[in-house]
């Protein structure tokens, strides 16, 4: 059941960014599928050149730490969460 929730959740935000893209045409940037219920996203082109490059850039170095991870893993025999409790357990 969880991974048909997943599957039709992808499926949702697909079809809904499908139609963003007709809509806007020409005007579509890749990526924006109009989600910025705070405002973050810069109004001028070279403000949201810079935020859709630090998004990438911040997107990299999250994969880079997930892959740590990984590594982590598979040279110590020992899963991450059970390396740091701190993180991954509650504190009371």
């Amino acid at each position: 059941a969880y991974w048909g929730a997943v599957v039709a959740l992808a499926g949702v935000i697909e079809i809904e960014n499908d139609k963003v893209k007709e809509e806007k045409g020409k005007a579509y940037v890749p990526g924006d599928c109009g989600f910025d219920p705070l405002g973050f996203f810069p109004a001028d082109k070279a403000g949201q050149k810079e935020m859709m490059t630090k998004e990438i850039k911040h997107g990299r170095l999250a994969m880079m730490a997930i892959l740590g991870f990984v590594v982590q893993e598979a040279l110590y025999r020992t899963p991450v969460v059970s390396e740091t409790p701190f993180f991954f357990k509650p504190l009371f």
